[in-house]
């Protein structure tokens, strides 16, 4: 626990960073307009955030412009004629954008950071991609942006291979080592275990602890409010909870739980009103049974996101049975 402020109050060290666009743009392929992006945008500014991850920067070789929107490449273009001539100096609110290991096309595709309205560079991997990870974080610090490093699935991997990550990315330069609960599996005493194992592999590095939580048990703002009382000071969340299956942690839920007087809730509430709730007529997300039984049978989302978008999408049982047949 931080040492300059009890969480009770507020530790001005914690910071927020949304990521509405780039997790909830997963839900239809990141075709959102530049209205309903620059609206996120605008919210987050007034709503003083500290990040907004506004997509990814992955290769248009793997994820093809004819297929998926802006958002999942953030070319320079693209991000300016949305946010203009962003300066977080300016604004108080550094733009993220998520790059991952083996997705990306990271030595071409990242400009240098003063070329660019991003700040930070997010590198998502699995286990296995920890090499590439270390030097994707290597080149983009290089480049000038704050870099991250967000090891997925860790609840579906072993002690010793995550011990190995922890040590190659203790190394290198990333800000912030976060927890990332990618099928929405943990309980409080599994962020516990994780956030100290992390907590410790990252002594003396100057690393921050991050917090990504999924809602498939509906435990996303339970499981970022405990690592926050653990000292976690970097915690991942989306308005309304927009983000693929079961969502995330809700960006309105954690700003009304923290003490930060900076906070303005009225903005996040006003884009939910006109821009976010009324998603929910086109497109699904958030807890439901399909992703209630994903969560607890620690299994990708995926096979829950087919389902309730076929025909038999009411039909639980036959759900339950298919997924426990499979593992």
């Amino acid at each position: 626990m931080s040492d300059k402020a009890p969480w009770i109050t507020y530790r001005p060290e914690l910071k927020v960073l949304d990521c509405t666009i780039r997790d909830g743009g997963l839900v239809n392929a990141h075709q959102l307009s530049d209205t309903f992006v620059g609206a996120v945008y605008r919210a987050c500014v007034d709503a003083g955030l500290d990040y907004m991850e506004i997509g990814y920067k992955n290769s248009k070789k793997v994820f093809p412009k004819d297929k998926f929107g802006p958002w999942r490449h953030c070319d320079e273009a693209d991000l300016r004629r949305v946010v203009g001539d962003h300066d977080a100096a300016r604004t108080g609110l550094k733009l993220a954008a998520m790059a991952d290991a083996g997705k990306s096309d990271w030595q071409t595709d990242i400009c240098p950071c003063a070329d660019s309205p991003l700040d930070v560079i997010r590198v998502a991997f699995y286990a296995h991609q920890v090499s590439e990870a270390v030097e994707m974080i290597h080149h983009c610090h290089g480049l000038g942006y704050e870099t991250t490093a967000n090891l997925m699935a860790v609840s579906n991997i072993t002690e010793e291979e995550i011990d190995t990550v922890l040590e190659a990315i203790a190394e290198t330069p990333a800000s912030t080592m976060v927890i990332v609960d990618s099928f929405g599996y943990l309980y409080r005493e599994q962020i516990d275990r994780l956030y100290k194992k992390y907590a410790a592999a990252m002594a003396g590095s100057g690393k921050e602890i991050g917090i990504h939580a999924h809602n498939n048990l509906q435990l996303a703002f339970a499981n970022t409010i405990e690592a926050i009382i653990l000292g976690c000071n970097r915690v991942d969340s989306t308005i309304y909870g927009f983000g693929r299956g079961a969502g995330n942690c809700h960006t309105e839920l954690l700003l009304g739980f923290l003490r930060n007087p900076k906070f303005d809730l009225r903005p996040i509430v006003d884009v939910i009103q006109h821009h976010v709730a009324p998603l929910r007529k086109e497109l699904i997300w958030g807890p439901s049974l399909p992703f209630n039984l994903t969560g607890q049978l620690n299994q990708h989302p995926r096979s829950a996101i087919e389902w309730t978008e076929g025909p038999n999408r009411d039909d639980f049982l036959a759900f339950y049975d298919k997924i426990v047949s499979e593992i």
